[in-house]
């Protein structure tokens, strides 16, 4: 685990607190009773942080969790990491940032770049090109994504800066308050030409990679859109209604329209491209503090468009 110094003053001003102001009908509630039930925190962060210094604070001073608040008074929750837990090291390296605010950044993942280190490549990954970003603005945070796009899949991914941010987002995820939009370049056209796709999925049992359509496999919908064709294949949209791993790549399969380039479920051609054609181009969903809604796009990446 790396520390942060929480007595630098770069840190000061980075630091995320939550401050909430007490209503009348919180008087008398206990700061613990006060964090779960108005604030939604956990009680796994609450026990982590009020052991830091500046961990929880009733009008600027620090007390225990057994407190008890009166209205009016202002509740402060250290909201940032204290220390490095994830064991991941920094690595400089171009990170294209969408958004970024307090609690969370939209990231714009390049294709043939990992999310997460692993004994292969543990330095060119997001992780380690987030963490050193954050090093060099001084941001006291780990790496907490909200969800994985695959090596081979460009476009949009959140990363939160706290955990508390990471669990809000990812309780949103799979509702109907989050929206993800792919875009993908097929071998073939389907037919229909929209669609839903409504096929449970499994891993397969000779892979720890392939997933395969299984009827005791997990239910996995998505939704699917012919935009253009050309060359012999199609461009489609899709939207997630479910989030399994390699879902959209075999509900295509399985359609027999396999993603252009996919090496595990159609026909790998790096002459074509050098990847499966599949990028993230849509997300919305609200900030997880504010409410404020989100949306973000990016258009089809020029690898994609020569397939067309």
């Amino acid at each position: 685990m790396v520390p942060f110094d929480l007595t630098r003053p770069p840190f000061d001003r980075c630091v995320r607190y939550l401050t909430h102001a007490a209503a009348a009908e919180e008087d008398g509630a206990e700061v613990q009773t006060l964090l779960r039930r108005s604030l939604g925190i956990s009680s796994g962060w609450i026990k982590h942080v009020k052991r830091l210094p500046d961990g929880i604070a009733l009008d600027g001073r620090r007390v225990t969790t057994r407190d008890r608040v009166r209205a009016g008074q202002t509740l402060r929750l250290r909201l940032s990491d204290s220390v490095r837990r994830s064991g991941i090291e920094s690595a400089p390296g171009p990170l294209h940032i969408v958004y970024e605010d307090e609690d969370l950044l939209v990231l714009n993942k390049p294709a043939g770049v990992p999310v997460h280190p692993s004994p292969q490549q543990n330095s060119n990954t997001i992780g380690n090109l987030l963490l050193y970003y954050y090093d060099l603005w001084g941001i006291p945070a780990d790496f907490h994504p909200v969800h994985r796009l695959d090596r081979g899949t460009s476009g949009l991914m959140i990363a939160a800066k706290h955990p508390c941010a990471q669990e809000r987002l990812r309780r949103a995820f799979h509702t109907d308050a989050f929206r993800r939009e792919y875009l993908a370049v097929c071998d073939a056209v389907p037919a229909p030409r929209r669609g839903v796709v409504d096929l449970p999925l499994s891993r397969a049992p000779d892979s720890i990679l392939r997933r395969e359509v299984s009827a005791a496999g997990s239910p996995a919908r998505t939704e699917y859109e012919v935009l253009a064709e050309g060359s012999g294949r199609c461009l489609v949209r899709l939207h997630l209604l479910t989030g399994r791993t390699h879902q959209i790549r075999v509900h295509m399969a399985a359609l027999g329209c396999p993603l252009t380039g996919d090496f595990l479920y159609g026909r790998e051609n790096p002459a074509l491209i050098r990847r499966p054609a599949l990028h993230s181009c849509f997300l919305a969903f609200s900030q997880p503090f504010t409410g404020v809604p989100l949306s973000f796009a990016l258009p089809l990446p020029a690898d994609m468009a020569a397939l067309l």
